[in-house]
């Protein structure tokens, strides 16, 4: 997806790009909706808007209009409304399928980029004077610049000989599709518990929600082998009812969880962004929207640059982008890791100070304003893609 996007941002521009992608990406389903869902900042709106890419997925999105966050081992919570800070929403939920799809359909818009799909790549080869791509079929690309947007495990930076910093967690995600006897009002519900945080996020049905389920890896691995009926029973009870009873549940899905961090985000002719520079626990819904903060930060950095006659790909050029970037994302990993630790951390002292915790913030209203605003991506250092034109929208 970032990588997608990355080739919109450059769409229409002097620069000659090429997208190259490993296997044809799934379409979204034509019954019921895609497991993998995100939540989507409002700077990440602003983005999709200024590429051209959010008419042909706004049809089938579901605003987070609230957020209700409950500590299941105490009685601390926080609410965050977004009236409090006069938007209409904080967030959206989209399925990745539908983002993946809007990008790749826009990308066939822009005569200076190439969408070469599927392909593998064979080799890499970083010189001082260019990238060169040579590809399974034979096909050999050479350009100032490669950008690895390939994911956790990414080759690119594998192939770059980059070293990431990797901090696993023991825990994995469960995702599915759940039908709540109340409808969830397009409010995203997050119930701490001690093995893992429990999410439901509403889907554009009104009693229908997607579940992230975060666990320990054994808890979680005994979860996805119960059978329906089983795994419903230990979710109404995971859940405190917070949305009646669950009637229904669609397909599970399981994935590793872990925070890792790139040494380096550049060298002499790559750029890394998004998961194949930094992966974080989904529990604070940041993760691909940092990597389109980082994509709309490439884009303006190399646009930039190609203005002034620059290298693209040269590292001063580059290493631009790494300072803009790097500080806010390890800011995101310290937090979302912190948090994990913290109400994981069942001991009394602990548990007690995180529900005081959780209370005074939720009556400190501009604490709380600022972090939803923050959170939105309506505050920080922000490129040019992402500041929306004429405010809420």
């Amino acid at each position: 997806m970032v990588g997608s996007l990355l080739g919109c941002a450059l769409g229409d521009s002097g620069l000659k790009v090429a997208v190259l992608e490993h296997r044809p990406p799934e379409p979204p389903p034509a019954q019921g909706y895609d497991l993998r869902v995100s939540a989507i900042t409002l700077a990440s709106v602003a983005i999709f808007k200024a590429i051209g890419a959010w008419g042909a997925m706004k049809h089938r999105v579901a605003p987070v209009r609230e957020m209700k966050v409950w500590d299941a081992t105490g009685t601390g919570s926080i609410h965050f409304d977004a009236a409090e800070i006069g938007e209409p929403c904080l967030a959206y939920i989209i399925e990745n399928s539908v983002m993946q799809s809007a990008f790749i359909e826009r990308l066939h818009h822009f005569t200076n980029v190439h969408y070469l799909c599927p392909v593998e790549i064979a080799a890499l080869d970083l010189t001082l004077e260019a990238a060169t791509v040579t590809l399974q079929d034979g096909r050999t690309l050479r350009a100032k610049l490669l950008v690895g947007a390939d994911g956790a495990q990414s080759r690119a930076r594998e192939l770059a000989g980059i070293a990431v910093r990797r901090f696993p967690f023991e825990q994995k995600g469960i995702v599915a599709n759940v039908v709540t006897g109340k409808p969830h009002a397009e409010i995203a519900r997050q119930r701490f518990l001690p093995a893992g945080p429990l999410a439901f996020l509403p889907l554009p049905e009104p009693h229908l929600c997607s579940i992230v389920w975060s666990a320990e890896s054994k808890r979680a691995d005994e979860l996805m082998a119960l059978d329906d009926a089983a795994f419903l029973g230990e979710l109404q009870q995971a859940s405190g009812d917070l949305l009646g009873q669950i009637q229904s549940i669609g397909p599970r899905a399981v994935f590793p969880l872990a925070l890792a961090h790139a040494v380096s985000y550049v060298s002499e002719r790559l750029a890394l962004v998004g998961d194949a520079a930094h992966t974080v626990h989904p529990l604070a819904g940041q993760g691909v929207n940092l990597g389109y903060l980082d994509a709309a930060t490439l884009a303006e950095v190399l646009l930039d640059a190609a203005g002034q006659k620059k290298d693209i790909g040269a590292l001063p050029v580059l290493r631009r982008f790494e300072r803009w970037r790097k500080g806010e994302n390890m800011a995101m990993l310290a937090v979302t890791g912190g948090f994990k630790q913290l109400f994981s951390n069942n001991l009394p002292g602990v548990r007690e100070l995180r529900n005081v915790g959780l209370n005074l913030t939720n009556a400190a209203t501009p604490i709380k304003n600022l972090i939803m605003r923050r959170a939105s991506g309506l505050e920080g250092d922000l490129p040019r893609l992402a500041r929306r034109a004429g405010g809420a929208s």
